[in-house]
């Protein structure tokens, strides 16, 4: 009976060192950590943020947040609007000049033209399939609408008027991205099929998965490719000649335990992907080889979305008011 228990104990010290083995990080650290955290008056989730000038931005969230800035995003107030009693999510902001919208849930659309000071709710129809879940600005009076169950609508006349790009909408979806060519992708919300739209077409094109992973999220490259995160730290990319075929799947973070959420290009060469429990990755090589940013593991929080809006400008939004922003310097410029 003792020799059974210590044989028991070995296995189970083994077992433990294997696990505390697998979880180490081989990933090499960024020479430089380019990311400040920026104290914000909230602690909600935050969505999506969107600027009318280099100064002057928006960050939108749960719980109806509203903040602007007018200082590059070092500093940011609150905005209360008077929406009701209606506890909104703000889920995506969006501006050409000063005008600007917002979408959210349950269905909401606000829009303004004079850069914020003022803001319209734009009732929404009944019938619309889904909640808003992106709004892209498009120029004067001008904007597409998502929701998120992939139906796509665009307006020219400020929002009184909506006409569907696509005849069905493709079912609950957990992300949706937009390319500069007005094409769409969207991943379902089990992660086990994406489709593509491009404008013209009627209909939603569905693709299987590559693989058994599920699908966490995908996007368009700058070079017209598609990206792919996927469960268990995956990061892959198309082939630039055929978008159905896909190139040898990377792990940045091999047998990580945390999800990556998103993923986004500084550079054609430097891509950024952050995750869950403050988690970021870097490559500076096109995705053929990835860093860790370790200064950043402290930040209580997930990271759920990047947006560069220039090479020199970029922000990343997380759960519980964090909020990131991009501090260039020698090593990464």
């Amino acid at each position: 009976m003792r020799s059974l228990f210590e044989n028991w104990q070995r296995v189970v010290i083994l077992l433990a060192v294997f696990l505390l083995c697998i979880g180490c990080s081989n990933t090499p650290s960024v020479s430089n950590n380019p990311w400040k955290v920026i104290t914000l008056p909230t602690e909600s989730n935050l969505q999506d943020i969107a600027f009318t000038d280099n100064n002057h931005g928006w960050l939108v969230g749960s719980k109806a947040t509203l903040l602007e800035t007018t200082d590059g995003g070092e500093t940011w107030q609150p905005i209360a609007l008077d929406l009701g009693e209606q506890n909104y999510l703000f889920s995506s902001v969006s501006f050409t000049g000063q005008e600007g919208w917002i979408v959210g849930e349950p269905a909401l659309l606000l829009h303004t033209t004079d850069g914020g000071k003022s803001w319209e709710q734009i009732p929404l129809s009944e019938k619309l399939p889904g909640n808003p879940n992106t709004v892209v600005a498009l120029g004067a009076n001008s904007a597409e609408m998502t929701t998120d169950v992939g139906a796509i609508y665009r307006t020219t006349d400020s929002g009184r008027t909506w006409k569907a790009m696509v005849q069905e909408a493709v079912g609950v979806v957990r992300n949706i991205a937009r390319a500069a060519d007005g094409s769409y992708l969207a991943v379902s919300a089990k992660g086990n099929f994406y489709s593509i739209w491009k404008p013209g077409q009627e209909a939603w094109e569905g693709h299987n998965r590559n693989s058994s992973r599920r699908v966490q999220n995908m996007g368009f490259a700058p070079d017209g490719r598609l990206w792919m995160l996927a469960r268990g730290g995956q990061v892959q990319f198309s082939k630039q000649d055929n978008l159905d075929e896909w190139e040898e799947a990377k792990y940045p973070e091999f047998s990580t335990s945390w999800g990556l959420l998103d993923l986004a290009y500084r550079t054609p060469e430097e891509i950024w992907v952050a995750g869950g429990s403050g988690n970021l990755l870097c490559s500076f090589d096109g995705g053929k080889t990835w860093q860790k940013d370790r200064d950043v593991e402290s930040v209580p929080s997930n990271l759920y979305k990047i947006v560069f809006l220039s090479p020199k400008k970029g922000f990343i939004v997380g759960q519980r008011g964090i909020l990131l922003k991009y501090q260039e310097s020698s090593a990464t410029a």
